[in-house]
């Protein structure tokens, strides 16, 4: 037998013993490899507990896919470096420190630059010319500029030229270090908007005009030694230019039409936008105001050159821009439905109680008028971190950064701010002094820098301009100058002793044509003053005809635009006025009314005979040229008697 068939033969004959404890050696065995194995997976779990936990802290390589984090990572709040230093250089009271008189209301105040002089203009076409000195400012010259309504004013960005645009068809020079008025420029039609568009320091100033009818923008020797335009910009925009503004630091300018349509250009060479900004519109947000049908009532360029802001109605939001990308970056709606959601949901910036936001209310619908609409504006600090604007809840001052309102002006004072300036002091010494040296404790750096700053603001239908100063010990029986003679101080008597506003003839300027009109003020005598004293105070600047009929009438003169609204010079319906005067002629000019004694601001012009107006409506005068218009604007296509597109008065004027 082999050695394997004896060892088999010898292990065949084992005792049960043997095998018992075979039997017990074994499952040890199994025991002892079961308790390792499950020793070794814990110590695994372990280790990958520990290492998920150190992933956390650590980027380790040997980590193999994501590890959730413990908690999410707090998100940084942005913060402006140097805040608290920029809003010291604002003026420091909420209230106003003093407030000084127009004989009639205020449409615009501007601060010069490096000059220092504060110009403000009121309705009358009244400039008035005032120093700043080191406790305040003091009057220097007055002017009866115009005629009318001063419509638009610029300043140059050396501070030395000053320019108004008035609805006399005229444009006035002044030399603002001597307050002198250089010259007059007579234009063929009355003026939109106008604006400085030279460097710092050029040798020859321009400036640019854009006027109500047509689209083209005049550029003029901005010392108006010609009555001649240097150039015309005749295809930059296809409809009126509405507002603009020049970026010194690009040497470009801003402007903006009716339509929405916004443009960059340069004021010399071949007038094309600038190769430093954008190439392609389409990458800019600048058709914001084409989709939002509001076109920019006002631009502002920040002092730095990189941004601009504007105001826009009638949605009327604050939109701020990058100047070279055209990227929006910032919109505040300051809408009346925003303003009202917010006030009854209780997420406004002040609760205000049912009466006084009632009252403040009223208010912000007035200043939806069209004559008020470019006297509402938005300015930058000298910092060009912060944007300032009158709401309903006074001066706004937000941190374009951070997106925090900072600071509120005026919050309970009894105006509501339209047209804002900005001084802030010791202009000869910028750039000299740096954010970090302001910064630091040396007290005879900090003498030399002391600053005087002074925010100005106009009031709607106030005859007032208002000054917030860092002056805290305030008296309100003080405060209010009386610079100015006072007309009359009952209202009604004011009223009856105005002088009658009136004239013979009007020419209606439409977007379809011109309409000449005969006036009769001696058939109708309030009826005439009220529509002259409306054409002259801009009052259907922009206004539609929002009620056709064929073969019978044109209907227009309401600034809602549906046949709700306007209202009559004296703010109340005035009584009927019937004369000799009959319906029984075509381009018969009436009052519309809602019944005997209702006359407002609305009027018609009949295309037919109409005899069953007669004794119901005014007839305050006819067309006698444009006929062609009337008509044209009569057969135009119509939904429910309201025009499919939109026939504007772009403003009217009175012979």
């Amino acid at each position: 037998m082999d050695r394997q068939g004896l060892t088999e033969a010898t292990s065949s004959k084992r005792t049960r013993a043997d095998f018992e404890n075979e039997s017990n050696t074994l499952q040890t065995a199994i025991n002892g490899q079961s308790n390792t194995a499950e020793g070794q997976r814990s110590v695994k779990m372990q280790k990958a507990v520990t290492d998920t936990t150190c992933s956390t802290d650590s980027s380790s390589e040997d980590n193999i896919g994501p590890a959730l984090p413990s908690s999410a990572p707090k998100k940084k709040r942005r913060k402006l470096p140097h805040e608290k230093l920029y809003v010291s250089a604002l003026p420091s009271s909420p209230r106003y420190s003093k407030s000084l008189m127009h004989k009639d209301q205020l449409s615009f105040v501007t601060m010069t630059p490096y000059t220092d002089f504060l110009i403000t203009s009121s309705i009358d076409g009244v400039v008035k010319f005032w120093k700043k000195v080191a406790d305040g400012i003091e009057a220097v010259k007055e002017f009866k500029a115009h005629a009318g309504e001063i419509r638009s004013v610029s300043v140059s960005q050396d501070g030395r030229s000053y320019a108004t645009a008035g609805a006399d068809k005229t444009v006035k020079v002044f030399d603002v270090i001597t307050f002198d008025l250089l010259a007059i420029i007579q234009l063929e039609s009355a003026p939109r908007s106008i604006c400085y568009v030279h460097r710092r320091g050029a040798s020859l100033p321009l400036l640019a005009v854009s006027v109500d009818v047509g689209k083209a923008i005049s550029i003029y020797d901005g010392r108006g030694e010609s009555q001649k335009p240097i150039h015309i910009l005749s295809n930059t925009h296809r409809s009126t230019v509405t507002a603009m503004a020049y970026n010194n630091e690009f040497d470009c300018v801003l402007s903006a039409d009716e339509s929405g349509m916004v443009e960059y250009w340069k004021p010399g060479g071949n007038h094309e936008k600038p190769d430093n900004v954008w190439e392609y519109k389409s990458s800019t947000d600048l058709f914001a105001f084409k989709k939002a049908k509001s076109p920019p009532s006002s631009i502002v360029i920040s002092p730095s050159g990189t941004h601009f802001a504007t105001f826009s109605f009638p949605d009327r939001k604050v939109r701020f821009f990058d100047f070279a990308s055209g990227k929006l970056y910032r919109t505040y709606d300051e809408s009346i439905a925003t303003i009202i959601d917010m006030q009854q949901a209780g997420t406004s910036l002040q609760k205000l109680e049912d009466v006084e936001f009632g009252r403040r209310l009223a208010v912000e619908r007035e200043i939806e008028n069209p004559a008020l609409q470019n006297k509402i504006n938005v300015i930058f600090d000298e910092s060009s971190n912060f944007i300032m604007y009158g709401s309903i809840l006074g001066v706004k001052v937000i941190n374009t950064l951070t997106n925090r309102v900072v600071k509120v002006y005026g919050d309970n004072e009894p105006f509501r701010s339209l047209n804002l300036t900005l001084y802030q002091g010791q202009p000869q010494k910028k750039g000299v002094v740096t954010v970090s040296m302001a910064a630091s404790n040396n007290p005879l750096l900090q003498e030399a820098e002391e600053r005087d700053p002074m925010l100005v603001t106009t009031g709607s239908g106030k005859v007032r301009f208002y000054i917030f100063t860092n002056e805290t010990d305030i008296s309100k029986s003080t405060r209010d100058v009386q610079n100015e003679k006072a007309k009359h101080l009952n209202p009604r008597h004011q009223l009856e002793s105005k002088p009658v506003e009136t004239g013979h003839a009007a020419i209606l300027h439409t977007t379809y044509g011109d309409i000449h009109v005969r006036l009769f003020p001696d058939a109708a005598p309030k009826a005439v003053e009220n529509f002259v004293t409306h054409s002259r105070n801009g009052y259907y600047n922009g206004t539609i005809f929002h009620r056709i009929i064929k073969k019978f009438m044109i209907q227009g003169g309401d600034p809602l635009g549906d046949g709700t609204g306007g209202e009559s010079i004296w703010g109340k319906e005035f009584e009927d006025e019937f004369s000799t005067l009959k319906h029984d002629k075509p381009y018969t000019v009436s009052m519309a009314n809602a019944g005997p004694n209702t006359n407002g601001s609305q009027f018609f012009i009949t295309t037919e005979k109409t005899p069953w107006l007669d004794n119901k409506h005014t007839i305050f005068g006819r067309a006698v040229q444009g006929l062609d218009v009337v008509h044209k604007i009569e057969n135009t296509r119509v939904y429910k008697e309201k025009p499919e597109e939109d026939i504007k008065i772009v403003n009217i004027d009175v012979l």
